[in-house]
């Protein structure tokens, strides 16, 4: 099973193909466990689309998510570059957020937390992300999205 997690989450055309049922205003068919996240391309400057799985939802106006893909995942890198983004979750569209790189101390708290409540989706999720991209779960970037 995991090999097809991994070959999956490499699959541009299905991880992409949540985006058009946020577009749609059909986000609430995940339940809140992915989001879509609107962020500006750092050199275009043209809004990017990508959807994400939640780590973590600790208040109403804050969501943790991971980039799987690590530091070189191209939305955590615009990210970087500026922070300003849209956030599409359950029956919230468009909503403005800031986003914030946890520190490595934030970050392995939250991964506690995950792999304390969630141990069958943990070990499903690391395992899935350390064949896709040769990177730890422990590893990876973990952002906070804090929605105005």
């Amino acid at each position: 099973m995991t090999g097809i997690g991994a070959k999956a989450l490499q699959t541009r055309w299905f991880v992409r193909s949540p985006i058009p049922l946020f577009r749609a205003g059909l986000g609430f068919v995940f339940g809140g466990r992915l989001l879509l996240l609107q962020h500006l391309g750092r050199t275009s400057g043209q809004p990017r689309y990508v959807a994400l799985e939640t780590v973590e939802r600790p208040a109403t106006d804050r969501i943790i998510i991971a980039s799987g893909f690590g530091a070189k995942a191209q939305w955590y890198r615009n990210l970087q570059a500026d922070p300003h983004c849209r956030v599409w979750i359950g029956f919230d569209r468009n909503r403005a957020a800031i986003a914030r790189t946890l520190t490595r101390e934030e970050s392995a708290a939250v991964l506690s937390r995950y792999r304390r409540e969630h141990p069958k989706a943990y070990a499903q999720l690391a395992s899935v992300i350390e064949e896709a991209t040769e990177l730890s779960i422990d590893d990876i970037p973990y952002v906070e999205l804090h929605l105005s």
